[in-house]
This record gives C-alpha cells, sequence and structure tokens, in this order.
C-alpha cells in the first residue's frame, strides 16, 4: 500500500485552513476608533490595546510592555464599543497582516471578557 503523510507535513501539503493562529492576551483598552461598516454592512473598530506583564525567559524575568493594534468585527465590535477607555480585557483572537502586503501584524479579536485584574490605563 501507499504511504500517506500524517501531521504537519500532511496538513501542510493538503493547504488545511486549521493551522494555529490563537492569542491569549491581557490588556487594557488604551484607544478606540469609532465604529464603521464594510460595504458588507459589518461592523468593524479599530482599538489600540495596552499590555504590561512579566513573562519568564531563559531562566529569567522579563517586563514586558507595549502597545499592540487591534481590530473586532461583527458582534465583537458591537460589543467593544461600548466599553469604556483603561478597562482591562482579557482578549482572545488570531493575528494577521493589517492590509494585503503589508507585513505589520494586528490581533482581530474573536472573543473578550473584562478582567479587573489588568491594571487601567488613564
Amino acid at each position: 500500500g501507499s504511504r500517506r503523510a500524517s501531521g504537519p507535513r500532511r496538513a501542510h501539503r493538503e493547504g488545511r485552513k486549521d493551522r494555529l493562529n490563537r492569542v491569549g492576551l491581557t490588556a487594557s483598552l488604551l484607544e478606540r476608533e469609532a465604529i464603521r461598516y464594510t460595504p458588507a454592512g459589518v461592523p468593524i473598530v479599530g482599538l489600540k490595546l495596552s499590555h504590561r506583564s512579566v513573562q519568564r525567559e531563559a531562566g529569567t524575568d522579563r517586563t514586558v510592555e507595549m502597545e499592540i493594534s487591534a481590530i473586532a468585527a461583527d458582534r465583537m465590535a458591537l460589543r467593544i464599543d461600548r466599553i469604556a477607555l483603561g478597562t482591562g480585557l482579557k482578549l482572545e483572537g488570531f493575528l494577521a497582516p493589517r492590509r494585503r502586503n503589508v507585513k505589520a501584524l494586528v490581533l482581530h479579536v474573536t472573543d473578550f471578557e473584562l478582567d479587573p485584574t489588568v491594571e487601567r490605563t488613564a
């Protein structure tokens, strides 16, 4: 019989769409653009998030402070549009290029919840 590839090589060869691209992040809502709508009527809102944490790397603590651009669409856009700036959030999503042929990444928020343990920003 013929041998069939399995695992990552098979997935790559078959062009499967279930490749891993998941992000979990706690952050505060730093900026929010005005909600806009795609030509198909889907609400979109652009966000700027502020993250601060201490991560363990190579046996030592590393302080991570960053701002990250994000986007929320459809129901997530409508939900996050009601959240006050500075609110702490626990977000889930995936990374994708900001636009075609642009290498800068943006977090696409697929779910979030309020997280009172996140330090509020001004």
